[in-house]
């Protein structure tokens, strides 16, 4: 081989998810993610106390927009998403894999489940409405009507031992009723979360509505808990203790909070409810009027 056809191996640098961009950590803190062997990957972000409070200024700018949106111009930003992982799946199979230990079939599995889990979500975006809204039957002339609008900026939790199908199980049901969201990714496992973003960024998806966060849980997560510009948080993927933590913080502003939900399989089918935990219903009173002198109503 000669001199010239030696190349040294370009590494990637992991980077953040906030606003749309990719910021390294404002305190400039790395940490070592390995393998399921030990054998080391990457370095990745070390998010601070600082990162989390850009991600929620972020989340909260996004907000208006987002839930804004027409449900069915949601849908198809989720099914965008589904269609750039899908472009992208080796790079993930591989990530996947190493991350979670599991053979190259295994992961591909996995993956593939959660590409068909953003088409799954895509598809709710515009009937989740008529799923826990409509017209209530009332004793008198009025119309009655209870419509779903989403919560607004939810901090997500990530599951640990799931790094890309659990993932993907929490963001895309909070996405789709147009909340946005701030997401601690799994601490030992975050690189196939930090890759998602660049898939984000690529798939129309507003800068802003998913910020993606890597590190500690048990750093960031109080600080976000009891953000008073946060309105619900899913513990998904915290432990007993910090979930009890986080949980007495998230009062000081009456944030909803989803306790965690033990998960033996995230490929089974998810159902509604995580998506109708960060909807509130509003109810709008009209009343119907009278038509003509035989005191018709319409």
């Amino acid at each position: 081989m000669s001199e010239s056809s030696v190349r040294l191996n370009v590494f990637k640098t992991y980077k953040l998810y906030v606003g749309g961009k990719f910021p390294r950590s404002e305190s400039g803190r790395v940490y070592e993610v390995s393998d399921s062997k030990g054998k080391w990957l990457a370095n990745a972000p070390l998010s601070s106390r600082k990162d989390a409070r850009d991600a929620v200024v972020a989340a909260r700018k996004a907000f208006g927009g987002w839930s804004g949106a027409t449900a069915y111009n949601r849908g198809q930003i989720l099914y965008r998403i589904a269609e750039m992982l899908e472009g992208r799946r080796e790079q993930f199979v591989r990530e996947v894999g190493e991350a979670e230990g599991l053979s190259k079939s295994k992961a591909a599995a996995v993956v593939d489940a959660a590409i068909d889990r953003w088409v799954w979500y895509a598809g709710w975006t515009d009937k989740i409405g008529q799923l826990v809204g409509g017209a209530n039957p009332v004793a008198g002339p009025f119309f009655n009507l209870s419509t779903p609008e989403p919560t607004g900026v939810v901090t997500v939790v990530a599951p640990q031992d799931s790094s890309f199908l659990g993932l993907v199980s929490v963001i895309a049901p909070v996405i789709a009723t147009g909340n946005t969201a701030v997401v601690i990714a799994s601490e030992k496992s975050p690189l196939p979360a930090l890759s998602l973003g660049e898939v984000l960024a690529t798939s129309d998806l507003p800068g802003g509505v998913v910020n993606i966060l890597s590190g500690k849980a048990d750093e960031m997560g109080p600080h976000l808990a009891s953000h008073q510009d946060v309105n619900a948080i899913d513990l998904a993927g915290a432990g007993p203790v910090l979930a009890k933590e986080l949980e007495i913080a998230a009062a000081d502003n009456l944030k909803r909070v989803l306790r965690p939900q033990p998960v033996d399989d995230w490929n089974a089918d998810p159902g509604t409810s995580r998506m109708t935990a960060f909807l509130e219903t509003k109810t709008v009173w009209h009343p119907t009027g009278s038509l003509g002198a035989g005191g018709s109503s319409y």
